[in-house]
């Protein structure tokens, strides 16, 4: 396994539910994640997962940091440090079609029943008990 990639998230919330996309790319193709990807060479987390965000949604997305989440999934080979940040977004969806097949809203209980791309599931799992929703 090489080094760690640096990734962010973002947990969008409107009232009780929780904004995924349907990934169009591999790995996980064809699985609901959160928002998110790579954070660029030179490129500051903060300004990496506004970019990321409005990218794949089309949304203005007002992040604070939440908690760093390890994601080490040996079968894929793929290692990374995922920076989640959480926040409301503003805007119109305009998924970018090559990245993001889908777009929608989902609450906790139908979350708990979607196939979720690398270890977005527990990552969730963790911020509804830390947030209580």
């Amino acid at each position: 396994m090489k080094r760690p990639k640096v990734t962010c998230g973002a947990i969008i919330r409107k009232k009780e539910k929780v904004l995924l996309i349907k990934r169009n790319t591999s790995p996980y193709k064809n699985y609901w994640s959160l928002p998110g990807g790579y954070v660029e060479k030179g490129e500051e987390v903060k300004r990496a997962i506004i970019r990321e965000v409005k990218e794949e949604t089309g949304l203005d997305f007002r992040p604070t940091f939440w908690k760093y989440w390890d994601e080490i999934i040996p079968q894929l080979k793929w290692h990374a440090v995922v920076l989640i940040f959480t926040g409301s977004a503003d805007g119109r969806l305009n998924p970018d079609r090559k990245e993001v097949k889908e777009v929608r809203w989902f609450s906790r209980k139908t979350i708990e029943k979607l196939r979720l791309a690398f270890l977005h599931k527990e990552i969730l799992k963790d911020y509804f008990h830390e947030s209580k929703i």
